[in-house]
């Protein structure tokens, strides 16, 4: 989130245009600001290596925070804004946050989480005029309290980074810290270098957000793209046909999406999608969820060869990368590593053959620990400290490319026989009449679990027993029977969070309360 140098070269160009306020931030505005709030976690005592939480939508007051406390060298956690107030105070209180920053439009339940972390030591509402009582309790404006405050650097800048947490669909969401190098951020541009080059980023372009901020790929995009010195269109929510209407009007040439995005915009009518002109796009890029193979050929089909993927994790354990030309040649890749060394592992820790499942670990990877729980830490690590794993499941072929099985903890064990359950849903997410899918093992007296598909039916589709039975059917005429779900419930909506990924945990207590779950 630094860009102080691209402010002094082109000061006027717009740092960020929110979409649909139309607000626009200027570089120069943006580093002005930014420098402001600096000066404020000066004066509140905050100091390198201190925590504060951000909890806000999509907003420039949350972008200009952190590119204060990515200043000021201290961890920043984005609370995310859609979880309740249980989780909320949760990631608040164990991040050890000194202040807390809330968004004016987040502050009763904001105000709900402050009770019930008296660690805090400051308050701060933003997005309030400065005339406006702040809410009750202690908390402050940002605005009033910036206001007179310098436009310039402070003094000991020093380079801060994102204590992101895992998005906790399987459990109790994780701290992950990775400490900044000890270095200013006027220095630090080269650490950037990685992910311009993942991203195909470059001076002049125009990148667009439709995803939640609070997520760790999302922000990182924003972040390099502000470093590259490109103009960040923020969409404050997403909508599939105004995504399209601001690729037009911006002439956007990079964007970040889910799969969850891919369907929607899919699910337009041809003749809305062909209304509009998308060719100013160089790069469309993905990670966060699997993509069902239909959906990404879709995609590509629509927008070109410029469909990109990655594989990651918030740990950053390791990277990989396909191209659209690469995964047409061999669909169903996330491609090869770009950053660490991939190793699949059996139970036993031997490392296994191309083509055969086992545990993704990566070597060379990153230094992240999970935050206060040195047990996880360990875990986590192979006995050289140098290899790690986030206990996903999948195979590399004889060409060194990833192929994703599962989430180990999303493994369903019916009858002692594993199964992972991602199968059957890329295959049902093919089927007409499935808007959303999910499988999940659920309580069986004699097998200990029974394979479920929860569906969201696609508009049009009556949701009866005759539609269970067919996809049912559907799924046994093209995978193991031992793989298909014996049954079929159907939901209006599937718990997803913003970042498309499925909150399978929520989905899984639901069938699980009074059970002993079997997995994590």
């Amino acid at each position: 989130m630094y860009a102080t140098q691209h402010a002094a070269e082109h000061p006027d160009q717009a740092a960020l245009i929110m979409s649909p306020s139309g607000e626009v931030v200027t570089y120069r505005s943006y580093e002005q600001r930014a420098n402001q709030i600096a000066h404020l976690l000066r004066r509140l005592g905050l100091r390198r290596g201190d925590h504060i939480a951000v909890l806000d939508r999509n907003t420039p007051a949350m972008l200009l925070v952190e590119a204060a406390a990515g200043r000021t060298g201290l961890y920043y956690t984005l609370v995310n804004a859609h979880l309740n107030p249980d989780e909320m105070t949760y990631i608040v209180d164990n991040c050890q946050a000194k202040a807390f920053f809330a968004g004016a439009s987040l502050s009763q339940v904001a105000q709900v989480v402050a009770e019930r972390c008296p660690r805090l030591g400051h308050k701060v509402v933003i997005g309030i005029d400065p005339a406006d009582p702040a809410p009750s309790g202690g908390w402050e404006s940002l605005d009033a309290l910036v206001a007179g405050l310098p436009t310039t650097p402070i003094d000991d800048e020093q380079l801060g980074a994102t204590m992101h947490y895992s998005s906790g669909t399987t459990g109790r969401p994780k701290g992950i810290l990775r400490p900044p190098p000890e270095m200013s951020p006027v220095d630090s541009l080269t650490t950037v270098a990685f992910r311009q080059q993942l991203f195909g980023f470059r001076k002049g372009m125009t990148y667009l957000n439709p995803a939640p901020l609070y997520h760790s790929a999302p922000e990182v995009a924003v972040s390099t793209a502000l470093r590259t010195g490109g103009t960040v269109v923020v969409m404050e929510h997403f909508e599939p046909e105004q995504w399209l209407a601001l690729v037009e009007r911006h002439r956007v040439t990079h964007c970040y999406l889910v799969p969850t995005m891919f369907h929607r915009l899919l699910a337009l009518p041809v003749e809305v999608r062909s209304r509009y002109d998308v060719s100013s796009l160089e790069s469309v890029f993905h990670s966060a969820a699997p993509c069902p193979a239909p959906v990404k050929r879709a995609m590509i089909e629509w927008l070109g060869p410029i469909v990109n993927e990655s594989y990651a994790a918030t740990e950053a354990y390791g990277f990989t990368h396909c191209t659209s030309r690469e995964w047409l040649a061999h669909p169903g890749t996330v491609g090869r590593a770009v950053r660490g060394e991939i190793v699949i592992r059996d139970e036993a820790g031997h490392e296994c053959p191309a083509g055969v499942d086992g545990t993704i670990w990566f070597r060379g990877a990153t230094n992240f620990e999970y935050f206060g729980d040195p047990d996880k830490t360990r875990a986590s690590r192979d006995e050289d400290g140098r290899t790690s794993t986030v206990g996903d499941v999948g195979h590399v072929d004889e060409g060194g490319r990833l192929y994703l099985t599962d989430r180990k903890s999303y493994l369903i064990i019916t009858g002692g026989v594993n199964v992972y359950p991602a199968e059957a849903e890329n295959l049902l997410a093919t089927h007409p009449a499935v808007a959303d899918v999910a499988v999940i093992g659920v309580p069986h007296e004699d097998m200990g679990e029974e394979v479920k598909a929860v569906v969201q039916v696609a508009p049009g589709r009556v949701p009866d027993p005759a539609l269970a039975d067919e996809l049912i059917a559907f799924c046994r005429e093209r995978l193991a029977h031992f793989k298909c779900p014996r049954s079929v419930d159907f939901v209006d909506e599937l718990p997803r969070l913003a970042t498309g990924k499925l909150y399978k945990r929520a989905l899984r207590d639901r069938y699980w309360e009074g059970h002993a779950t079997p997995i994590g």
